[in-house]
């Protein structure tokens, strides 16, 4: 069968703006917050300055999607107000009105988020983080903040935030909430009934995984090992800290139990091994028939998030990503798959036989099968001679942007960026949009995230060696 002949199409769009992910239409964007699913639409909260492309005054923005790759952008959530920034948080369905700030038919959602008092902090004080709500009767449309907060004033600690707040069993059966909170190097566990009065359970993080710098957006996921045993999965991020410079999301599996989570081990084990994928966190509420752990990430890094090349916006987020625990070789790690929901982007399909080929657009995504000898290159060019280069050599899975456009702007921005991968690599899935890359080796057993910013866009690749049946896909914007 004839190959069908690809010709680069462009796209008008502003420069960089992402075609397919997520980005606010002004201002500066940073951690997603307060992911929740109601009634067949995915909400998305992040945290928001509006009148300017530079982190600022902080608000939750809020963003509406069905179905995960067209999202609508509502009008802002949460403002600042007298006690503070609306920093980082989460958000749940009170289903049984525990919280009593709605009633038994018309059950409320709570957001939960960190109170950041600026003049606080300078001032030298150290209580200007704290714990507040805010709860919706109208299926996240409006949010009315609660009289009562602060709900959990600080506890002595000058980093105290981001809390994640899930709804737990108990063995006698009865029902509570905890909060998963960060506490400068460590996490912190929390119990309310009714999600306005706390208690402390636990703390964990002690001497154990990276310090390179403060914890972050703490989530902590219940899910199941291949073999079908139970394990806790706590997601920490750390800036700085990360494997390559700055910002990045660590994680342990272990065990939880009144209110103490024990990990399996002391290995490091890092989400996402590229520079761009930072506080991260998973949708509440989502229907058991979906049976999945859906996470999203913000798609930067605070090295150098402020200087980027956009206009008149800053930052989009990750694909939407599954959590799944896998085994490689009798270790337990956590997998970061493509959701489903992505396959619906592709609107043509081309099968590709020979080393050297264009592309089809702006917004592309690869796959293709690696051979026996276990090392592949595949490299992409622009007209001007700029190259963006992917390859598994050595056992090292590599992301090379070091002559991959614009970087000047921070120093250590044009890098090769490389994570160790000791067992084999079977498939690779690349997407490529106005201004980044995501690789998944083998659906997600490995991941790298990167921002790239081309002078022009990609518009042909070149496989240098390793990959077979390969096939690229036009991506809808």
């Amino acid at each position: 069968m004839k190959e069908k002949e690809i010709k680069f199409q462009t796209t008008q769009t502003e420069i960089y703006r992402p075609l397919y992910h997520f980005s606010p239409k002004n201002g500066w964007m940073n951690d997603p917050n307060g992911l929740i699913y109601i009634e067949g639409e995915y909400h998305l909260f992040f945290q928001h300055y509006p009148d300017s492309t530079v982190w600022g005054p902080m608000h939750w923005g809020h963003a509406t999607s069905k179905d995960l790759i067209h999202w609508e952008e509502q009008p802002i959530a949460l403002y600042p107000d007298s006690l503070g920034y609306i920093f980082s948080g989460s958000a749940v369905y009170d289903s049984s009105n525990s919280s009593g700030l709605g009633t038994s038919e018309t059950p409320p959602i709570v957001a939960i988020f960190t109170y950041h008092d600026m003049e606080g902090e300078r001032s030298g004080a150290s209580d200007y983080q704290k714990q507040g709500i805010a709860y919706s009767l109208d299926k996240g449309k409006t949010w009315e903040k609660y009289e009562g907060n602060p709900v959990l004033p600080n506890q002595g600690v000058r980093d105290f935030r981001d809390p994640k707040v899930r709804k737990m069993t108990q063995a006698d059966g009865t029902e509570s909430w905890v909060m998963t909170l960060a506490a400068k190097d460590q996490v912190q566990f929390y119990r309310s009934l009714d999600l306005k009065n706390w208690s402390l359970l636990g703390e964990f993080g002690k001497g154990v995984g990276a310090h390179g710098g403060v914890w972050e957006c703490p989530d902590l996921l219940s899910m199941k090992a291949p073999d079908g045993t139970d394990k806790w999965v706590l997601l920490v991020s750390i800036n700085p800290g990360g494997p390559q410079k700055g910002s990045a999301t660590q994680y342990f599996i272990g065990d939880f139990q009144d209110g103490q989570f024990v990990p399996d081990d002391t290995m490091i084990r890092w989400l996402d091994y590229g520079p761009d994928n930072y506080a991260g966190v998973t949708w509440s509420n989502l229907p058991e028939e979906q049976n999945r752990t859906l996470f999203i990430g913000w798609m930067s890094n605070w090295l150098y998030a402020q200087v980027v090349p956009t206009s008149s916006w800053r930052s989009s987020l990750t694909l939407p990503r599954i959590l799944e625990l896998v085994d490689i070789n009798g270790t337990l790690l956590l997998k970061s798959k493509p959701a489903s929901e992505l396959i619906n982007l592709r609107k043509e399909t081309y099968s590709i036989s020979k080393n050297e080929s264009e592309l089809p657009g702006i917004a592309t995504e690869i796959q293709a099968s690696v051979n026996s000898e276990d090392q592949f290159n595949i490299t992409f060019y622009n007209e001007l001679g700029e190259e963006l280069a992917i390859n598994k050599e050595n056992g090292l899975v590599t992301i090379d942007r070091s002559k991959a456009g614009k970087g000047s702007f921070h120093e250590d921005f044009n890098a090769m960026h490389s994570a160790p991968m000791s067992w084999k690599a079977e498939e690779i899935r690349i997407f490529l949009d106005a201004s980044s890359v995501e690789l998944f080796v083998n659906e997600g057993e490995l991941v790298l995230t990167s921002l790239v910013f081309p002078s022009s866009p990609w518009s042909r690749m070149k496989i240098n060696f390793g990959l077979n049946d390969l096939v690229v896909y036009s991506l809808q914007d």
